[in-house]
């Protein structure tokens, strides 16, 4: 089966994150892949996704996927069962993504059923474009990219992170898109099993 967690925050869903194991966290071996979160002034929010994810027993190595190449990455991953990719900058993110091919390579482990879990930038990124990304100032291109078309393993713009007082933002920046957009609050994730898409975790889902 193919699954995939698209979570806002992370581990702040950690129990829909235990319920899709197939196996006890101390059996699982997580990959945390960290390449978003270079050049962040800001990452306690990975140490806090580590601390959790440890504390509940899962085997977590960080990874960075700069600089690697495809082969290497599909050698890397191959002993892992979850691929974890967290959160910061997604444009930062997808230009490491393509250049390394973890592009090619997490299509085949998903397919194989390792487990994609999203967190943020890492969730952005499974859609048909990054273009949340920037909404709000969030995320600045600085990695220079003009092609933003996205993993395309779901088919809606994601856009994390909401709150209340979003609203208006929210709702003048959509109305650019052609595609349509679905939200997150952190306590939110949506879980794809195979061509099956649920809103898990607390709250309704946001309507704009």
């Amino acid at each position: 089966m193919k699954t995939l967690l698209l979570t806002s925050a992370g581990m702040q869903v950690k129990e829909e994150i235990l319920e899709i194991l197939p196996k006890l966290p101390s059996q699982t071996k997580v990959a945390h892949v960290v390449t978003a979160s270079k050049g962040e002034e800001d990452t306690s929010y990975v140490v806090e996704d580590t601390k959790t994810m440890e504390g509940l027993g899962f085997q977590v190595e960080s990874i960075d996927i700069e600089g690697s190449s495809e082969d290497e990455l599909r050698k890397l991953f191959e002993r892992f069962d979850i691929i974890y990719v967290q959160g910061g900058n997604t444009f930062y993110l997808l230009k490491a993504v393509r250049e390394s091919g973890f592009d090619k390579v997490v299509k085949e482990f998903i397919e194989q059923g390792k487990i994609y879990i999203g967190v943020s930038a890492g969730s952005i990124l499974m859609g048909p474009t990054i273009e949340t990304a920037n909404w709000g100032g969030a995320d600045r291109n600085e990695a220079q990219i003009k092609d933003l078309n996205g993993l395309n393993f779901v088919p809606f713009l994601i856009s994390p992170h909401y709150t209340k007082g979003d609203e208006e933002l929210l709702k003048r920046e959509i109305s650019k898109w052609h595609y349509p957009v679905r939200f997150l609050t952190d306590a939110q994730a949506f879980l794809i099993q195979d061509d099956t898409i649920t809103l898990v975790g607390k709250g309704a889902e946001i309507k704009l």
